[in-house]
């Protein structure tokens, strides 16, 4: 008999009976789609891998821990097969054919009327790839179609409702890959981008010529204060019926007084939609190799700005405190007050020979880094002339990796 194409189509699960049988490799790599698309999932199945009880354990779906008997599938819209059973596997697909439920085998696909395609989710779209008996080419083909919706280089026109208001988006430490994909998204469907010193230049390079960018730093501001200045520009554009996004450095709930702006879009009735940020106090260590926490060195990183001095009676940071503490110190906007930080922690208990990293441009091409110790860094940024944006990092994971 000639073989056919399988007819591709899509399943609306929300609330409907999806049976599981197994819980091994398989059913761990299917069941988080079938959680996300609402389904009703009963999971048969004696044991199971620790990450799909972890699934039941948080009440998304419902385990009976025994083997597969019939009936199981009675009021079933489709079943996943995945045990390690071959009669148990074929019993099951009998009882699918007899119900006229479509069932996916993960044992046999010539035995089973129903195929999972490689599936990867892109701007709101969903990429289904199905090659027959080949599935690291439909995975391959997923890959491909995917990252070119995601860069750009698979363009396809669309003609979905742009964002509404303003997005707060979170560019990231300065690598323009290190943006999220929804910010990246949103950045496309601007009309205007207001964008800090600090935010991820490149990303603005690629942006359409229509696109108004409005340099933060740049606003006039007289009378009112810059941050003022900023919240008006905001509120401006968006009320003139455009797309917004304020795209800041890092997170904009980190340092970056997001939550001053949602606030004054919301007293003027602007919906701010936030987009969290990959934090430099995290990723710019990560970036030279300093892990912020590890196993026997430090259970706990505490991330402080240092732009207000410790002497200065506007600082709401407990330096003595910090100093007690055993773990890692992160610090965000202190180049210029380190000396001064370096000597209240020694003063209040950090030994002077803490070893410490100040990483300048963290994630881009001018990314450098100096070591010192807290007795010697005060000295050696001056030295090495650092400039803003630095992180510096103390406490032991300095030292590692291990040389």
């Amino acid at each position: 008999m000639a073989e056919h194409a399988p007819y591709p189509v899509g399943l609306r699960l929300a609330g409907r009976r999806v049976v599981v049988l197994g819980a091994g490799q398989v059913a761990q790599r299917r069941l988080p789609a079938l959680i996300a698309a609402g389904a009703d999932v009963l999971l048969v199945s004696p044991s199971a891998t620790p990450s799909v009880e972890a699934m039941a354990e948080a009440g998304e779906l419902r385990w009976e821990r025994r083997r597969y008997r019939d009936g199981d599938l009675d009021g079933a819209w489709y079943a996943l097969i995945t045990t390690d059973d071959p009669a148990a596997n074929a019993a099951a697909s009998a009882e699918a054919e007899a119900r006229r439920v479509w069932a996916v085998r993960s044992d046999d696909a010539s035995a089973a009327s129903a195929w999972t395609p490689a599936t990867g989710r892109s701007e709101g779209v969903t990429v289904a790839v199905l090659t027959g008996s080949d599935p690291r080419r439909s995975a391959a083909l997923r890959d491909t179609i995917v990252e070119g919706l995601r860069d750009g280089s698979l363009a396809a026109p669309h003609h979905r409702p742009r964002h509404k208001g303003v997005a707060l988006v979170g560019g990231g430490p300065g690598d323009p890959d290190l943006i999220t994909v929804r910010g990246r998204r949103l950045l496309a469907e601007a009309d205007v981008v207001i964008a800090d010193r600090l935010g991820p230049r490149d990303l603005l390079d690629e942006l359409p010529p229509h696109v108004e960018v409005v340099d933060a730093a740049k606003i006039p501001y007289g009378r009112f204060m810059a941050q003022e200045a900023i919240n008006n520009a905001l509120i401006e554009h968006a009320k003139a019926g455009k797309a917004v996004v304020r795209l800041k450095g890092g997170d904009p709930f980190v340092f970056g007084r997001g939550m001053e702006e949602v606030q004054a879009l919301a007293e003027h009735g602007i919906p701010c939609t936030v987009v969290p940020g990959i934090s430099s106090s995290i990723s710019v260590p990560a970036a030279t190799g300093i892990p912020v926490t590890h196993r026997g060195v430090a259970h706990e990183f505490t991330v402080v700005s240092g732009h207000v001095a410790p002497d200065d009676p506007r600082s709401l940071v407990d330096w003595e405190a910090l100093a007690r503490l055993q773990g890692t110190l992160v610090l965000l906007m202190s180049v210029e007050n380190i000396g001064r930080i370096a000597a209240t922690l020694i003063r209040h208990g950090r030994t002077a020979d803490t070893p410490v990293a100040v990483v300048q441009e963290g994630t881009t091409a001018a990314q450098r880094r100096v070591d010192a110790t807290l007795a010697t860094v005060g000295e050696s940024v001056k030295a090495e002339g650092i400039r803003p944006p630095a992180v510096i990092v103390i406490g032991e994971v300095v030292r590692y990796p291990a040389p």
